[in-house]
């Protein structure tokens, strides 16, 4: 049997694209609440709960933007220059942010420069992406194969609110994985942010899912004809499932249900976006075998993929491994 390498390489770089969210999402969470944590040792505190980690994270930005560009460059084509400033812009963010991870340890009288450009570079990158996703659900202009859209067209009303949408719900991640790492006072902050932010993600998740159905009528016929509503409907009861799940473990006061319910949301609604974009790379123009490269270079492709992906998941595993347990004050990485 032939295999189907487009469909195969799609769903890789779905992977890589997934976890990156779910990793870097709560590292970027952290930067979002610094500016509101009272102490510098409590801001050490969280920093030192993702330093041994936090680069390791990124590392899926590789096989997710690279992978596009290398598997799909038709797609990469036209993305890129519909987006190039969103794009740069998280870049800008995500190199902010990983500069203050070193200086802020070893600049003593400026590290509150260092905080504030982990802060701001960790919201930057984060409302970046968001704009980017709400870009790329709304549609991108395509005429002869080539992007026909202007410079502006990315910033619209409704990629302004994906962008505050994955702010708040990279904040709910971070939240809960301070819940998770940490004792405490800052423990006790952390349960506090957790559930302003749940309550933010759950609205605007909710404000989204019944805003995108709107902009295409392809989203319309995924979610509510027949019988595509048949693979669609169990997407938002598991949400709900997830949310009371996140609800009950904030309530209850445990440490790991929180963090595991809000990674849940995030999985649940990727797989939401899977769903009205298949199969489709560049919604709703191109699909993923229109901007496919040969099979000779996927194929080359994947035999690297194959031995690559299972290196970085292997040491990610024991990076989350060796670095296991809480961090206390007066731990530290550095």
């Amino acid at each position: 049997m032939e295999l189907d390498l487009a469909f195969i390489w799609a769903g890789l770089i779905a992977f890589a694209v997934l976890a990156y969210v779910i990793l870097d999402g709560f590292d970027l969470g952290l930067g979002i609440l610094f500016p509101f944590m009272r102490t510098s040792g409590q801001r050490d505190v969280a920093m030192n709960t993702v330093a041994p980690v936090w680069d390791g994270n990124e590392t899926w930005l590789v096989p997710g933007g690279g992978g596009l560009f290398a598997v799909f460059p038709l797609a990469y084509a036209v993305i890129m220059p519909a987006l190039y400033a969103p794009i740069i812009a998280m870049l800008l963010g995500l190199i902010f942010r990983g500069v203050a991870f070193e200086f802020r340890w070893k600049s003593k009288h400026r590290q509150w420069v260092w905080d504030w450009s982990f802060a701001l570079g960790s919201l930057t990158a984060a409302f970046a992406q968001g704009i980017t996703l709400g870009a790329l659900v709304q549609g991108i202009e395509v005429a002869n194969r080539g992007y026909a859209g202007g410079w502006w067209d990315w910033l619209t009303p409704f990629s302004i609110v994906t962008g505050f949408a994955v702010v708040i719900g990279y904040a709910l991640l971070g939240a809960t994985w301070l819940i998770y790492k940490t004792e405490g006072g800052l423990q006790q902050q952390a349960y506090g942010w957790a559930w302003t932010t749940a309550f933010g993600t759950v609205v605007m998740i909710g404000i989204v899912s019944l805003w995108t159905p709107f902009l295409d009528e392809v989203f319309m016929q995924r979610w509510f004809a027949f019988p595509a509503i048949i693979y669609s409907a169990p997407v938002p009861l598991l949400v709900a499932a997830s949310a009371y799940s996140l609800y009950s473990g904030l309530k209850h006061r445990h440490e790991l249900q929180p963090f595991l319910s809000a990674l849940a949301l995030f999985v649940l609604c990727f797989v939401g976006l899977g769903i009205g974009f298949y199969p489709y790379i560049v919604p709703h123009s191109i699909t993923i075998w229109d901007a496919a490269a040969p099979d000779s270079s996927l194929m080359f492709l994947l035999y690297g993929a194959s031995v690559l992906i299972p290196l970085i998941l292997a040491y990610t595993a024991y990076s989350y491994w060796v670095f296991r347990g809480k961090v206390r004050e007066g731990d530290g990485y550095h």
